[in-house]
């Protein structure tokens, strides 16, 4: 699976690490994160993450 980077502040989502800190599982690919689902660190939404 496909890792994503936020291009503001460069968080890496890490589809084999999920997101815990939102009830994100481990296994979740990028595009099956919810639309609400932003950035747990500077708080984008999902149209400002690239393939890593």
């Amino acid at each position: 699976m496909q890792n994503y980077v936020c291009t503001i502040c460069q968080y890496v989502y890490d589809p084999s690490v999920g997101d815990p800190g939102n009830n994100i599982p481990p296994g979740t690919p990028f595009s099956d994160l919810p639309d609400e689902w932003c950035c747990p660190v500077c708080g984008v939404g999902k149209e400002m993450f690239e393939p890593a």
